[in-house]
């Protein structure tokens, strides 16, 4: 195909391709041409166009000639234009030819098609020839078949387009030869002549004037028989026409008399057709006296789409002005005779007007204008009620018109939801009473309704749920006695309760209990009065029924008085069933029926006649809806009866309809229903297309609520549309026999099959049509239920008729019949299993399809085929598949017939799916079929094209990703999958072009870079506005996988399309580029599946492109929230005090005007988004310093920039009318507060930058603490509130008042309670509200805290009552909890008992009280338990902060500020005399509870979603165990030492010790310091008992006790050793021996340890070290190894370095824990001593060989520790103490001077230290340190280093000597006294000595001047013995003076000098 990339066709290369190859070959040639053409070609213009010529002579298909013409058309546009007349000519030539052979054909449809698209580009160049062409066409057109009048119709369209105003000569006969065309046997050609017509409209006024009813005349037969596209198209074209009529778009010349089309005429005109229809004035009177309707189904759904598009296209605004009398003329519709004379065409014309309503109402008008229609509406309801008190024959017309006006009303105030309150407001329209007043009419289609109205209303506002069910309930009681109010009040109530499943916030538990007693007292008056037996009885069930939606939880409660109404309803026994059978008559036997929703008694209607038919029908119905859900052995001895009747209501005489279009398509394949055309697939207008097939003047198809009452209170949005109870009923009972028949014998089975063939066999004509459609549809639902149980269906007695059967189906008539017998003749095949049966089947349909002719054969078993293969995939053998793909291949190219060719390549693609890579080898001939039947197949059998685009979808999904090879075969593949993509997209049938799209985005999946985005982005958008749902959904699709992965790619594609985009609301998106165009039809849809795929597509691109381009969308965003007409609060009025200079008002000078709530909720969640996304981005989004500097110097744009912006919209968001509006702004606002409330201000340091906002805030939460918001609105605002309060953004009491006096006022709502709350809603909102309440004030107090936690006056300041008190910042918001703290307490405590309670495991239900606890009822337990779930932690900390404050001190604040008693969880504050609890027990119980809740949850697994949870739950211990009290309940076994729980709380834990690591270790850190509490105490107590006079005499008290064990899982000590243990070698691995010596362990690699690490390290130790004093002696040593193995190993990895640059931090926690172990009065108790001296000298012994290390001075420090603190025993043994002395004599060797410094401060320590341990070192290190000294005068320091170690070594020999006894002392006082005197500097060398020198001279001084005076008599005996040292101290001394005595002078001098003023100078 490279070949083909020229600018002049490659004809050697063409020629040598075979004859479809050479197709391809060209079209991909006029492809390549047509891209490139822009360039000049003059040169070759003369030799391309005779290689364009031979094409068109060559008989090119359709795809071919279209490309053909086009590449023509451009040549002479670019090149040389002056032979275009020639060429004009030849094709002229070529259509007047004579030949009439197929074979020439092609080539005269492309000479047609190149003269139109010749005309279309050069316009006026062609107007000499313009006149014979025209003349040419339209002869030429009486003797063409459908593709040539096809053909032309659409060529002289684009002539038409080309010429404009040019051809207004042959504008007449262009019209007359287009009019007969309207109503042409082909849909193509209907379709053609149309778009014809619609193109003359622009210039030919006449058709829009004097011609419009001829016009009109002709659209009305052309609706008749048509087809979906047909009904479109000629819609558009009646549509624009009489727009264009009611206002024309150019000046008219006036005639005499004549005057302006009005609303009224133009309407008149399309009443008369859909009153009348088309046909004559003869046909239609004959209809009339046959008593059939004479206007068919298609013509009025035609006429129903031409009103759509006739009030689109005048647009909104001239709906707005025109709505009541457009309404009052669609009601006449409705309410005509014509239309009322027969049940089915009233029910589907009041179908086509609501749909009319629908879709104008609806789609076009905004908020507002909606919001002005309701009230037209509800003016017309008015007026139609009037009419109830005339004649029978006008109610009986006023209904349809409540109908229809009621259910738009309830679909206009469902849609506006809350936004529609200030409508219900509004007592001028009184549209409640109006609805409400509706319930009373006599019609029972008007009375349904007005109560789906009613419903539609709560459920769009649920505030009106409670509202509306008390009044409904009140007006029935009063209206007892009246039939129709019982009707519709108990109408109404059901569809109330029905509501209730959509709205969130539910109803009152007490609503139910009114029904209840409503619809017994009504079942027990009903006989009472005759009269309204019936009505009393169906009320009563009616509401029991819809009672039952409300779930168990409410059921439950009212089960056994529904059971006794039940029981009461049905005879106890068969002879009181004979008894009933000779009584009654046919009213009494209606009421019961209606009791007992009907009866398998066929007697009965014999009997009484069609009075009771329907009553029994309904009946009937019920029962078998119920045994269908029942399991069929119940009932098992019934069948025989059961059966008997199924067969007569499937095969019976009374039979006259057939609702095959609700019966058949769940019992076919999905897939297979395409074959059906569009109808049956999802369009825009399926509401009222399924009208179209529904038989005329029966029930058939169209449904209404009046056939089933009972379907009011489904869960629905829409209006259920039940079929009739005939229709139903024979629905019900094939789902019946499905269920039954695999539960029967195998010769029932065959005697029932072999009666339904017979049943066939015998019937005729349109009832054998029918029972057909019952026994088959019967049978196969059959074969569903035996595949999905597996079950038998039996013996080839059986499987004969059954076969017969379906095949009887398959070679039928009926085309959705035939679908549904191949997939049940697949279903036996599956459910038979048997491989010979499944050959003889294949075989059979291999025969047929050879042997067959007609068309109903072959495409039945060409379908079979493939659903065969589709359950089949054993049979799937490389032979069956060439065999069958054999056969499909033939038949798909049949020419002779399209419906062949269709259904076969059906069965191809389903087979090409399923095949897999079995079907690899068939792939090439597969592409080449289905391309040259895409090149050749004609644009009239779309129906082909559409199959073609599934089977190339299905070969791509097969290639799969190995389209991405280089192979020649690969290459040559994918380029006839984009040649055939490119076929397909030029279609003119959106459904293939919807195909293109789909197989362009599988390509672009499997092999994306060669997928053209450049050309493929501009047509999804192009198409992005299609009127075809199936078309915008596969351009929505490929938009989100695109965006996925080049989102910023397609939307640089898009940008210069964006003018395409024609809204019909607000202006064009050219500056909101694709982004705008899917917001924009985003808010026009109404299909879910594309609403999320458009809102899917957004978020992508979102993700990719918002950071980068973040002004765009967040300007994109707020032009959405900002496209609203309806006026925000603030503007109707309600100004708050804030400042009105922050209220929202709409900008209507946006880009979108007039869009709906949920499209600005979604804008919103993108503003959400953004902020999300930026948060993993740059961190100068959240920086305005750091984004200031780098906007400017980059341009870059950060999200703080637009911060404004952001507060601005979720302002404008929380204070709209929407509630859902409302949520969304609060959470973008709580969002924003917590991303931004640190951001400081540059330009005010000191402040943060939303500092500025807080007017806005606060004007945002007002209006959710208003009276009447919604419990949810309220709840978030809290969130809001504790959020911005706990922030710290704001510091100043008056400013966070505001904010303040919200939370305080929703407090004070909370502590009403619910008893005296308003029952708007269900019981669980009150949870949830006051929850929310509780969790803020808990938030905020938690934060305020956290703030202050590092001052130690927090805690006083919570019970300061002075208000004096100068604290931190965060002091001031403290004062704002402590005011209601006491209050806040106890409700906080009763929300935590009601959370423990329901957090009880199952077996313990029976615990819960009756009456519910303190914030729940009984009945809303599962309802509250989310609420409890998502606040008990955070209220769990704030309840333990404030015991924390109190100390457990209970301050009697009595009930001041609590307006009710929390019962009954008052935690012992209960003022009942003989229950008052002492505070010690209350304080006990408070404890438990919070202890209780705690250990539970940390025991529990947990998901990744709980972690804060966890957070709250670890401080909350934490600041529980900081109190004494507490900690010593825990440790005196009180609350749970000594149970199993704190066991299974430390053991479990570990995993919460993988994220909350330091806070657990506290945790535990806390409890052992509990219990050694506990255990001190105790061992205090029982000294002091026992008067010990040893002090080595401990008491056995602790774990251990006298056997020293201790129990895994039961032991405390154990526990926290194994939680040490885990903590240390998570951070040191090397600790561990497997661990250290794997490779896998990083044993020898240095572990660095961050500062959190080594303070989770040394809590760990220290925890370690606590434990052996927890213990008895014998259990201490125990434990004893264990610990001294993980200190040293501590130790030993930080001297060694292995933990980073933080071992500075560690190395004190290592040394005290050292300590503490060797200061344990376990070392010195009787029964321990021994074991502990063994083990401490194994420790010492340990240290002293990992001596070697790179931190020599901690190892002397932990030395000395061990020297010090260790018992005499311990140390002073051979040969540790020699190796001890040995070391310190080294480190004073040492030549660093750190550690002699080091070494000598540790010496005097020693010195200092017990004598045993002293008096070894004195003796051996005395004479070195004494030597060491010595030689300082000869080498003096010279660093600071070097003089700190002299000062420790002087300082060493100086403890030395006061350690000596008092008879050696003066002797070393002799030898320190000349030491010092050395040290002392001349007053020459003074003057020039360093500074170290100079420094020891003084310090030698100093120590001289000291000591002398203490030792006179050794000193003055020194000084008598050595002048020289006299006069060397003496010049010292008096150098020392003069020095003195200088420094006081300079000092005086100074002083004297200084001003008393000090200027000062910095300012900063």
């Amino acid at each position: 195909m490279e070949q083909a990339h020229s600018l002049l066709l490659n004809e050697e290369a063409c020629n040598q391709l075979k004859e479809h190859q050479r197709a391809e070959f060209v079209f991909e040639w006029l492809r390549f041409l047509k891209k490139i053409l822009p360039a000049n070609v003059k040169q070759n213009q003369k030799h391309l166009l005779e290689q364009l010529t031979t094409v068109l002579t060559s008989s090119p298909g359709p795809p071919t000639r279209l490309l053909l013409a086009q590449c023509l058309a451009l040549v002479y546009r670019v090149g040389d234009s002056l032979t275009s007349s020639l060429t004009v000519d030849r094709c002229n030539d070529i259509i007047r030819s004579k030949d009439d052979s197929p074979s020439f054909l092609p080539t005269r449809l492309a000479a047609v098609a190149c003269l139109g698209v010749l005309y279309e580009q050069l316009g006026r160049l062609l107007i000499n020839s313009f006149k014979e062409t025209m003349a040419n066409l339209l002869k030429a057109m009486k003797s063409a078949e459908s593709q040539g009048r096809c053909e032309i119709m659409l060529c002289i369209e684009r002539i038409l387009k080309g010429l404009g105003v040019s051809a207004v000569s042959c504008h007449r006969d262009i019209y007359k030869a287009a009019r007969p065309c309207l109503t042409d046997r082909s849909m193509g050609v209907r379709c053609a002549a149309t778009k014809c017509l619609l193109e003359l409209q622009r210039e030919a006024v006449f058709l829009w004037s004097t011609e419009l009813e001829n016009v009109a005349t002709h659209c009305f037969r052309a609706f008749e028989g048509s087809n979906y596209d047909v009904r479109v198209a000629v819609s558009k074209l009646l549509g624009t026409l009489l727009a264009s009529a009611l206002e024309p778009r150019q000046a008219i010349a006036p005639r005499p008399g004549s005057k302006r089309n009005s609303l009224e005429e133009v309407m008149e005109l399309l009443s008369s057709g859909f009153l009348r229809g088309g046909a004559g004035f003869l046909r239609a009177s004959g209809d009339m006296l046959k008593g059939t309707s004479s206007v068919s189904r298609d013509v009025r759904v035609g006429i129903t789409q031409t009103c759509v598009v006739f009030v689109s296209i005048l647009g909104g605004a001239w709906l707005e002005n025109h709505f009541s009398c457009l309404l009052s003329l669609l009601m006449v519709w409705v309410s005509h005779a014509r239309v009322t004379q027969y049940p089915a065409d009233a029910v589907s014309c009041r179908c086509c007007v609501s749909f009319i309503l629908r879709a104008t109402v609806g789609t076009l008008l905004g908020e507002k204008a909606q919001i002005a229609a309701a009230k037209e509406i509800c003016q017309l309801i008015s007026k139609q009620k009037r009419v109830t008190r005339v004649s029978p024959a006008e109610v009986a017309a006023s209904q349809h018109v409540l109908v229809c006006a009621l259910l738009e009303l309830g679909s206009l105030l469902q849609d506006l939801s809350s936004t529609a309150a200030p409508l219900l407001q509004d007592t001028s329209i009184g549209m409640l009473d109006t609805v409400i007043s509706v319930l009373l009419h006599p019609s029972a289609s008007a009375r349904l309704a007005a109560a789906w109205c009613l419903r539609c209303v709560a459920v769009g506002m649920p505030a009106q749920v409670a509202v509306l069910l008390d009044r409904c309930a009140e007006r029935l009681n009063a209206l007892k006695s009246c039939p129709e109010a019982v009707a519709g009040y108990s109408a109404a109530i059901a569809a109330l309760l029905g509501a209730v499943q959509l709205c969130p916030l539910g109803v009152s538990h007490s609503k139910g209990k009114m029904v209840m007693t409503l619809a017994e007292d009504l079942l027990r008056s009903a006989t009472q009065n005759s009269r309204i037996s019936i009505q009393r009885t169906r009320g009563c069930w009616l509401l029991l029924s819809a009672l039952s939606t409300l779930g168990p939880t409410v059921m439950e409660h009212h089960l056994p008085r529904l059971l006794l109404l039940w029981k009461c309803a049905f005879p106890l026994s068969v002879r009181d069933v004979e008894n009933e059978l000779r009584r009654g008559d046919s009213f009494t036997w209606q009421v019961t029926l209606e009791g007992r929703a009907g009866a398998l008694l066929p007697s009965l209607i014999k009997s009484y006649g069609n009075q009771i038919r329907n009553a029994a029908t309904v009946f009937r119905l019920r029962v078998y809806e119920i045994l269908t859900m029942l399991q069929p052995k119940r009932y098992e001895g019934n069948f025989g009866m059961v059966l008997k009747q199924l067969l007569n209501d499937l095969t019976g005489p009374e039979i006259t309809t057939c609702a095959e279009l609700n019966l058949l398509p769940s019992l076919c394949y999905r897939q297979d229903l395409a074959l059906l055309g569009p109808a049956l697939q999802d369009v825009d207008q399926h509401y009222i297309e399924e009208q179209v097939r529904s038989q005329p003047n029966h029930q058939g198809n169209s449904g209404t609520l009046e056939y089933d009452p009972f379907t009011i209170f489904e869960k629905a949005q829409d209006v259920p549309t039940p079929l009739p109870p005939g229709s139903a009923l024979a629905a019900a009972a094939v789902q019946l026999f499905g269920v039954i028949f695999p539960h029967l014998g195998i010769q029932q089975k065959a005697q029932i099959l072999e009666q339904f063939c017979e049943f066939v066999r015998q019937l005729k004509g349109a009832r054998q049509q029918t029972v057909q459609i019952h026994v088959a549809a019967a049978f196969c639902c059959t074969l569903k239920c035996l595949a999905s149980s597996r079950r038998e269906l039996g013996s080839e007695e059986v499987q004969r008729p059954a076969l017969s059967l379906l095949l009887g189906a398959l070679e039928g008539p009926n085309p959705l019949l035939r679908c549904m017998a191949a997939e049940g003749l697949a279903r036996l095949v599956q459910v038979l299993n048997d491989p010979n049966f499944t050959v003889s089947i294949t075989l059979m349909s291999f025969d047929k399809l050879k042997t067959a002719r007609d068309a109903i054969t072959r495409t039945g078993h060409a379908l079979a085929l493939g659903a065969v293969y589709r359950y089949l995939g054993g049979i799937s053998s490389p032979q069956y598949l060439s065999t069958c793909v054999g056969v499909l291949f033939t038949l798909s190219q049949d020419s002779t017939s399209p419906e062949v060719q269709m259904w076969s390549l059906h069965a191809l693609s389903m087979v090409v799916d399923l095949a897999g890579p079995l079907y690899h080898s068939h792939l090439e001939a597969s592409f080449n079929l289905v391309l040259r039947l895409l090149l050749s197949t004609p644009h009239t059998h779309v129906e082909v094209q559409q199959s073609l685009g599934r089977c190339f979808n299905a070969l791509i999904t097969s290639m799969g990703p190995d389209l991405q090879g280089e192979g020649a075969g690969v290459c040559a593949v994918r380029t006839s999958c984009l040649v055939g993509c490119a076929v397909m997209q030029d279609s003119q049938d959106c459904l293939v072009q919807a195909q293109a799209i789909s197989c362009l985005q599988q390509l672009h999946m499997f092999a994306p870079g060669f997928v053209n985005l450049a050309s493929l982005v501009p047509s999804l958008c192009i198409n992005l506005c299609s009127s075809y749902l199936s078309l915008r959904r596969a351009v929505v699709a490929c938009l989100r996988q695109l965006a996925q992965r080049e989102a910023v790619e397609v939307s640089e594609h898009a940008v210069n399309l964006c003018s395409a985009f024609k809204p019909s609301k607000g202006k064009q998106l050219g500056e909101v580029g694709l982004e705008g165009a899917l917001f924009s039809l985003l808010d026009r849809e109404s299909d879910p599946c594309l609403c999320r795929d458009i809102q899917e597509t957004l978020v992508h691109m979102m993700s990719s492109a918002a950071e980068s381009n973040l002004a765009h969308w967040l300007k994109l965003c707020k032009d959405v929230l900002s496209a609203s007409d309806v006026l925000s609060p603030e503007e109707d009025g309600d100004r708050y005090d804030d400042s009105s200079a922050f209220h929202a008002k709409s900008e209507s000078s946006g880009p979108f005007s007039n869009l709906r709530w949920s499209t600005r909720v979604f804008s919103m969640e993108c503003v959400c988004r953004i902020i999300a996304q930026c948060e993993n981005g740059n961190s100068a989004h959240f920086n305005m310093a750091l984004a200031q500097e780098q906007h400017l110097h980059e341009s870059a744009d950060f999200l703080v920039l637009h911060l404004a912006d952001l507060i601005r919209m979720a302002f404008m968001a929380a204070t709209d009318h929407s509630d859902q509006l409302r949520l969304a702004g609060l959470q973008t606002l709580l969002v924003i507060i917590r991303k931004f409330s640190s951001v400081p201000e540059p330009e005010f340091p000191g402040h943060v930058i939303l500092e500025q906002y807080q007017a806005n805030v606060g004007a945002a939460l007002r209006p959710a603490f208003h009276v009447d918001a919604p419990p949810n609105v309220t709840a978030k605002a809290c969130q809001v509130c504790s959020a911005w309060i706990a922030s710290g953004v704001i510091s100043d009491l008056r400013d966070l008042r505001r904010v303040h006096q919200l939370l305080a006022s929703s407090l004070a709502k909370v502590q009403v309670g619910r008893e005296v709350s308003s029952q708007l809603y269900n019981e669980s909102t009150f949870t949830m509200e006051t929850l929310a309440v509780l969790k803020a004030w808990a938030e905020v107090l938690n934060t305020i805290t956290q703030i202050l936690k590092q001052y130690l006056y927090v805690w006083p300041l919570f019970n300061s009552r002075d208000g004096q008190y100068d604290g931190p910042a965060g002091a001031g918001l403290l004062k704002l909890v402590q005011t209601d703290l006491a209050t806040l307490s106890r409700l906080w405590l009763a929300a935590l008992q009601d959370h423990a309670l329901l957090t009880l495991p199952s077996q313990y239900s029976s615990q819960l009280p009756s009456t519910g606890g303190s914030f729940y009822t009984a009945e809303t337990v599962e309802q509250a338990r989310p609420h409890y779930y998502s606040a008990w932690a955070t209220i769990l900390h704030a309840t333990a902060l404030w015991l924390n404050s109190t100390g457990f001190i209970m301050v009697d604040e009595g009930p001041a500020n609590l307006s009710r008693p929390v019962t009954p969880t008052s935690m012992g504050q209960s003022t009942s005399l003989s229950s008052v609890k002492s505070p010690e027990d209350v304080n006990t119980d408070r404890l438990h509870l919070i202890l209780g809740i705690s250990v539970e949850f940390l025991c529990s697994p947990h998901s990744g979603d709980q972690m804060e949870n966890i957070d709250s739950c670890l401080q909350a211990l934490q600041a529980l165990l900081e109190v004494p009290w507490p900690r010593s309940k825990v440790g005196n076994d009180q609350v749970f030492y000594n149970q199993k729980q704190i066991k299974r709380f430390l053991f479990q834990i570990h995993a919460v010790l993988l994220i909350f690591n330091l806070p657990i270790v506290e945790l535990v850190r806390q409890i052992v310091c509990a219990a050694q509490e506990h255990v001190k105490e105790k061992r205090h107590s029982a000294e002091a008992d026992d008067g010990a006079a040893e002090k080595e005499t401990v008491p056995e008290f602790g774990e251990g006790r006298d056997t020293g064990g201790l129990v895994p899982g039961k032991s405390l000590v154990f526990g926290a050793l194994e939680l040490c243990l885990c903590t240390l070698v998570r951070k040191l691995p090397q600790l561990s021996p497997k661990l250290a010596g794997s490779p896998t362990g990083r044993g020898g690699q240095t572990c660095s340890l961050s500062n959190t690490d080594c303070r989770l390290v040394t809590s760990a130790l220290v925890i370690l070290s606590e434990l052996p004093s927890i213990c008895s002696p014998e259990g201490s040593v125990s434990v004893l190894p264990t610990v001294l193995y993980l200190l040293l190993g501590v130790l030993r990895e930080a001297v060694k370095g292995s933990v980073g640059a933080e071992s500075g931090q560690l190395v004190p926690g290592i040394l005290q824990a050292l300590r503490t172990v060797l200061t344990s009065p376990m070392s010195r108790a009787e029964k321990s001593r021994g074991a502990w001296t063994e083990l401490l000298r194994c420790a010492l012994h340990t240290l002293l060989e990992s001596w070697h290390t790179v931190d020599e001075v901690t190892m002397l420090t932990s030395l000395t520790i061990f020297l010090l603190y260790a018992s005499a025993d311990v140390t002073t043994v051979e040969p540790l103490q020699t190796r001890c002395i040995q070391t310190f004599r080294a480190s004073l060797e040492s030549k660093d001077p750190v550690v002699l410094s080091r070494s000598y401060q540790l010496l005097v320590s020693l010195f200092q230290g017990p004598a045993p341990v002293a008096r070894p070192f004195i003796l051996a290190l005395g004479g070195c340190l004494v030597s060491q000294l010595q030689e300082v005068e000869k080498s003096r320091p010279q660093g600071p280093a070097e003089l700190q170690a002299v000062q420790d070594a002087i300082r060493a020999l100086e403890a030395l000597v006061f350690a000596a006894d008092e008879t050696h002392c003066p002797q070393l006082v002799a030898v320190l006294l000349p030491i010092l005197i050395s040290l002392l500097l001349d007053e020459n060398a003074l003057a020039s000595a360093p500074a170290a020198s100079r420094s020891l001279h003084e310090f030698a001084l100093g120590d001289l001047m000291r000591i002398g005076p203490q030792h006179s008599a050794v000193f003055r005996a020194l000084m008598a013995s050595a002048p020289h040292m006299k006069a060397r101290l003496e010049a010292a001394v008096k150098g020392n003076q003069e020095n003195m005595n200088t420094k006081a002078q300079t000092t005086r001098v100074i002083s004297k000098n200084m001003p008393s003023i000090q200027l000062k100078f910095n300012f900063l």
